[in-house]
């Protein structure tokens, strides 16, 4: 369940992250009659994510009445869960220096138009990092031998749980967090469940005839990963190892995990320093003083109280 618990972690300190800059942003402006229209965005963005969440359990569970059709929605899900995961991930590193003041400049123009556009702004602000959790964690939940049960909806709720008290943390300046190495190290683990995520969706193709090689296995390594193991328990439900994958399976996990790791991994090649202007000859006996070199932002450790 810690996969489930790991997604919580990160979308909810995304989310919860977001939700901060707004509040600090109306409180610091002296707007603080809107933020019930913040929190009133908030609420109907997480209200449509459980929504949505249940439509798809109850879809793979009720809807469809045959266990190929079930297999195969399952293996699409999973596939698009990969696919979220992927986009939002690399998206955030990108997208971190630069999110806040995005942010701050759609609020403001939301606030010039009226209290309608300011929760449709918190609402669509929170609604994607809604959205994705509910995808990802039904895919990496029918990942595992539980599905989405209890323990993985407790771990999920958990998860959020956590990422709202750092958060908050955050906000009130309590807690010191270095941000950048939290979503690096995080973002490195979703992709290796992703990964499983994406093997247990080739999987689930196989089963549902999709492609073929079901019962062509890779490996059998059933004597030393015990199914009883509680390590056997973690990896199959963190990164979905079983013990006797087919040869697909297997090359579904190492050729999504192996690129998609090093290109997260890999450090962004930094700009290129603007050229020089060539130096002019000075015909007076004052030699100019070098100018001093631009200072280099650091990336912040954690987001600014107002």
């Amino acid at each position: 369940m810690f996969a489930t618990y790991l997604i919580g972690l990160r979308e909810g300190l995304e989310a919860t992250l977001v939700v901060s800059i707004l509040v600090a942003f109306l409180v610091k402006s002296n707007r603080r009659n809107r933020l019930p229209h913040v929190w009133l965005g908030v609420g109907a963005a997480v209200a449509l994510s459980v929504l949505f969440g249940w439509l798809i359990e109850y879809t793979s569970t009720s809807l469809l009445q045959t266990s190929e059709s079930r297999e195969l929605f399952d293996a699409v899900t999973s596939v698009a869960a990969v696919v979220f995961v992927t986009w939002m991930i690399f998206w955030m590193r990108k997208a971190a220096r630069s999110i806040a003041g995005e942010l701050r400049g759609k609020l403001s123009e939301a606030l010039a138009v009226g209290a309608f556009a300011v929760t449709g702004m918190a609402f669509l602000a929170v609604i994607r990092e809604g959205l994705e959790t509910a995808l990802i964690f039904y895919s990496a939940a029918q990942s595992t031998a539980g599905g989405a049960g209890r323990n993985a909806i407790l771990a999920l709720v958990g998860g959020i749980a956590t990422a709202v008290v750092i958060g908050f943390l955050l906000y009130r300046s309590a807690l010191k967090l270095n941000l950048s190495k939290f979503f690096t190290w995080t973002g490195a683990l979703l992709i290796l469940v992703a990964a499983g995520i994406f093997k247990y969706g080739v999987h689930d193709f196989q089963e549902a005839g999709v492609l073929p090689g079901l019962n062509n296995h890779a490996f059998d390594i059933s004597s030393v990963l015990d199914p009883s193991a509680w390590y056997s328990a973690l990896l199959s439900g963190m990164f979905n190892i079983t013990a006797t994958p087919s040869v697909l399976e297997v090359v579904a996990w190492v050729a999504y995990a192996v690129p998609v790791l090093v290109l997260f991994l890999r450090k962004p090649a930094k700009p290129a320093a603007p050229a020089k202007p060539a130096a002019t000859a000075d015909t007076s006996a004052e030699v100019s003083k070098p100018a001093e070199p631009a200072a280099t932002e650091a990336p912040a450790t954690t987001p600014q109280r107002a």
